[in-house]
């Protein structure tokens, strides 16, 4: 069984960023047969020589050119519709997949058909090589389903999919912040059996604005607008809704500051 890559970029990224990513992506154990790019919008000179580039020594790149940009959400749905396989991994185009990840992916969906989706565990770095923490996620089901009720519990980057068991539950969607979460309940509550390995598959970039993009008025609406729609397909409980809804509250109002500590003290190994 072959197998494709999902990536989405967009004009702000940084090329070098792009550059890695995709050697990443060649530089495996177990290459893919197809990656597909969805060009998010128009990009810089210095983007589009890293993909011509990466066309010319990699046939199999293929890319879906959207003259405007349409967000994270529409651009994967798109991107998506245009895989040739039923097995799906997505990458991010500023992180490195570590070099045996789609071969452990790809060996545990074929000996597990009745799992939908497979992440696994992120190594988060920064350029300046003063942040280096691993984020663990639930494995089974049953710690899956726990652990979704209050956090997201994949991490985006690292996740190998069924393209039919996607498209069942509506494909993603435009969620600003949390389209991938917003995925996961929905196929959950599709009845999608979901898992996590217990390795790390890909090293992912930070930065410190990333402790500030998760917090504000914006994101705290987003969660709530999620935590209504986890009630409503039963996936929480009333106390389990509100409890949600207060830990979101209290994480994405507080400074950014307070958020960084808490990340480093409680959220990250």
């Amino acid at each position: 069984m072959a197998f494709s890559v999902l990536m989405s970029v967009y004009a702000k990224e940084q090329p070098e960023y792009l550059a890695a990513a995709l050697g990443s992506v060649w530089d495996q154990s177990l290459p893919p047969d197809e990656v597909i790019l969805v060009e998010d919008g128009g990009l810089t000179t210095e983007l589009y020589q890293v993909i011509e580039e990466g066309k010319k020594a990699h046939p199999c790149l293929k890319t879906v050119r959207l003259v405007k940009n349409q967000q994270l959400g529409r651009a994967l749905a798109i991107g998506l519709e245009q895989a040739s396989y039923e097995l799906v991994a997505r990458m991010d185009s500023d992180d490195i997949a570590l070099s045996d990840r789609f071969e452990a992916q790809y060996r545990y969906m074929l000996d597990n058909p009745e799992v939908a989706v497979v992440g696994g565990y992120i190594e988060e770095f920064n350029d300046e090589g003063t942040w280096k923490k691993v984020k663990e996620m639930p494995l089974g089901q049953r710690e899956i389903h726990q652990y979704m009720r209050y956090r997201n519990p994949l991490n985006h980057m690292t996740v190998m999919f069924r393209k039919e068991a996607v498209l069942q539950a509506g494909n993603y969607r435009h969620f600003p912040f949390l389209e991938d979460y917003y995925l996961w309940n929905r196929m959950y509550a599709n009845g999608a059996v979901i898992h996590n390995l217990p390795q790390v598959l890909v090293k992912a970039r930070t930065s410190p604005n990333m402790f500030r993009r998760r917090g504000g008025i914006s994101y705290c609406m987003q969660y709530l607008k999620l935590r209504k729609i986890q009630k409503e397909l039963k996936i929480t409980n009333r106390r389990e809704f509100l409890k949600g809804c207060a830990l979101s509250m209290a994480i994405s109002l507080q400074p950014g500051w307070l958020r960084k500590r808490v990340y480093h003290a409680v959220l990250r190994k």
